[in-house]
């Protein structure tokens, strides 16, 4: 076996164990742990595969940002994950289903495969030696030429979905203070300042 071959079957193998560890484990804050475990190993895997630019976004993206701030979501809401747990059985029959639906998926996908390699072909473009041209590179010369429509769709679609969930979450509380910044800059001396005469010897 090689060393190639030895580190392949290492990251691989962490990384099934952590994402079943992930939907497994009883305790949330050791699930996103986990999550964290298979990202790091699935990122070793893209260095192997020569794309450095992808292990370097799935570290730098999804444990950086996203595992990181569902960890400090779920650390830090007191959420009762008890009651939570207590509708399971009603919601079993839909995740059966979708998992049933997931597994032919997969099925046809492999079995498609093994009887006929050539027949999965998917339109790609040409990809330059790597001494003309870094993998990144390659990625950024694809990505806002050919599918840059498709790349600004994509930014705009999150845009949208951004804004519309600042709108759903902003809710207006009566009974607290706000700046007002016109009202304090129509401000004059004569309202800003008042001048009382206290009289002797008794308070404000």
């Amino acid at each position: 076996m090689t060393v190639t071959a030895a580190f392949f079957y290492l990251f691989s193998t962490i990384a099934i164990a952590s994402g079943f560890m992930v939907i497994a484990s009883r305790n949330p804050v050791q699930s996103v742990l986990f999550l964290i475990l298979a990202f790091v190993n699935a990122a070793g895997l893209f260095l192997m595969m020569g794309a450095e630019f992808l292990a370097m976004i799935l570290v730098i993206v999804y444990v950086g940002a996203v595992a990181v701030l569902f960890l400090f979501v779920v650390m830090m809401l007191d959420v009762d994950f008890a009651e939570l747990r207590q509708g399971f059985l009603q919601y079993l029959p839909i995740g059966a289903l979708i998992g049933i639906v997931f597994l032919l998926e997969l099925v046809l996908v492999i079995g498609t495969y093994v009887v006929d390699p050539h027949l999965i072909h998917a339109t790609t473009a040409p990809i330059p030696p790597a001494d003309v041209m870094t993998n990144t590179q390659a990625i950024g010369q694809v990505l806002y030429t050919r599918y840059f429509y498709f790349f600004q769709a994509a930014g705009l679609i999150l845009l949208v979905a951004m804004i519309g969930a600042i709108v759903l979450t902003l809710r207006e509380r009566t009974g607290v203070k706000r700046q007002d910044i016109a009202k304090q800059n129509a401000r004059t001396q004569e309202t800003a300042v008042e001048v009382r005469k206290v009289p002797f010897r008794q308070g404000v």
